[in-house]
């Protein structure tokens, strides 16, 4: 039985969905579906009903849940018991945000960190925005910084960095634009959405409330993909204001004043609960405290 093979449990039993946790995880969904088979013949017991619509826990998965939870909490305590024999904190960092958020929101934190923690080895993977909080809950990383939406999961610790509007944006000329006129009717205005994410959710409920059907002309992952695309002339998107203001395409398209607006974004630190104690992450938490502080 594989601490890998637990931690992608786990993520299922969160999600209740193989396609979400299949990508999430990067594994293929026919990898999954083996690992539970194999995780099923060790307890000799279903851990989960399936049928094409649903997917939920049995009985036995439910304890099994709780095992798995607790080997790897375990994991965690033994390495942080480990990290602490040594004399100056060592280990490795493993961290993940998006591109905009490596060069506009992750350098001062790693200003502060990197000088007090010298042999602490930083591993950074950056990607698109929405599967942030996913990498986290999976065990994939340490600490994403993450859209926090409304609602946080149980399992995650949240940390405020930084708010920032969101922005409706379309191409500066083009065919697009002069159908939008003065009065845009959004039943015909093309849009471009990303795959997933807060931004999408916020959108659908945007357009629910209008009491629309969006004509989506086309789905991305990433928001400068959703930029980039906007600037061809292909549609209307949503962005983050702070990541428009870092693109280098950001003169090729103009901001909508679109009433109602969405909600801001806040942005922030998302660790799971069970890592807090590790040494390396309680002390990349407390660089925030620190900022704070001066």
């Amino acid at each position: 039985m594989q601490l890998d093979d637990l931690k992608l449990y786990l993520h299922l039993c969160q999600t209740l969905h193989f396609g979400k946790t299949s990508r999430a995880c990067h594994v293929s969904p026919s990898t999954l579906s083996r690992i539970i088979q194999r995780l099923e013949e060790h307890t000799e017991r279903p851990l989960f009903d399936r049928d094409r619509r649903h997917v939920k826990l049995t009985s036995a998965g439910i304890a099994f849940q709780t095992f798995a939870q607790d080997v790897v909490n375990n994991w965690h305590h033994m390495r942080a018991e480990l990290d602490q024999g040594s004399e100056s904190l060592r280990g490795a960092l493993n961290l993940y945000c998006s591109v905009t958020a490596s060069y506009s929101i992750l350098p001062e934190l790693l200003r502060q960190f990197r000088p007090q923690y010298p042999d602490v080895q930083i591993n950074l993977t950056t990607g698109d925005a929405a599967a942030a909080i996913d990498r986290v809950l999976d065990d994939s990383v340490d600490i994403t910084i993450a859209a926090l939406p409304d609602k946080t999961p149980k399992p995650l610790d949240t940390r405020i960095v930084t708010t920032t509007p969101l922005r409706f944006i379309a191409p500066i000329e083009g065919p697009v634009t002069e159908q939008l006129g003065k009065r845009i009717d959004w039943s015909q205005t093309p849009m471009i959405f990303p795959e997933s994410g807060l931004i999408r959710t916020y959108l659908e409920k945007w357009f629910r409330q209008k009491g629309i059907r969006p004509r989506v002309y086309g789905q991305v992952s990433g928001h400068e993909a959703i930029i980039s695309l906007v600037s061809l002339g292909f549609g209307v998107g949503v962005i983050p204001e702070l990541v428009l203001e870092k693109s280098m395409i950001k003169t090729d398209v103009k901001l909508l004043n679109v009433k109602p607006t969405l909600p801001d974004f806040r942005v922030g630190l998302c660790v799971k609960k069970s890592k807090r104690n590790l040494p390396v992450v309680k002390a990349f938490w407390q660089t925030l405290d620190d900022m704070d502080s001066q």
